[in-house]
């Protein structure tokens, strides 16, 4: 058996040889990846929540949320759409979350979820939610008013005092319009 397989390489080997010579122009093969040229010339935007194929898109820069959504296969029957802008212009690398309309872990609620709106609630209004402290409403209520209204979930985490645990907490609970 080893005499065999001994054979065999000696035999691949003089082929290999034998196309250099037949072909002096014949480069060898270079370890090139197709998938990281794509990435090196796109965009990299990363959808979650309620879209039908979750995951990680390279696309063109400055897509919107709509374009996103669409390259994601569409929103779900429980997506909120007032937890997103379709025309929201979107930046590379970042992740985007579509919230669900009711609570996912129970498949036959008929009950929206109670969500209060980032964009327009006063503070005490914003306090409902569970995560968003007094100091935290106040927080967003001066940033929308120094910066604009927010565009997509993810800009509240621009707000002093929310970070990505905060943020995972009340996204669900919130929305960018009525």
């Amino acid at each position: 058996m080893l005499k065999i397989l001994m054979s065999v390489v000696i035999v691949a080997f003089i082929v290999i040889i034998g196309f250099l010579v037949i072909d002096p122009d014949l480069e060898p093969i270079q370890n090139t990846n197709p998938i990281s040229e794509v990435v090196n010339n796109g965009f990299k935007y990363t959808i979650e929540g309620e879209v039908n194929k979750a995951g990680t898109y390279v696309l063109s820069e400055g897509i919107t949320m709509e374009q996103l959504i669409s390259a994601a296969g569409g929103v779900t029957a429980n997506a909120d759409d007032l937890a997103y802008f379709p025309t929201a212009v979107l930046k590379n690398n970042t992740t985007y979350y579509i919230a669900p309309k009711f609570d996912s872990n129970d498949i036959c609620s008929t009950t929206e979820i109670k969500k209060v709106n980032i964009n327009e609630d006063v503070a005490e209004t914003l306090m409902s939610v569970t995560g968003i402290t007094t100091s935290i409403a106040t927080s967003i209520v001066s940033y929308r008013t120094g910066n604009g209204l927010f565009t997509t979930l993810e800009d509240v985490m621009n707000v002093y005092g929310i970070g990505n645990a905060t943020y995972h907490k009340i996204r669900s609970y919130i929305i960018l319009h009525s």
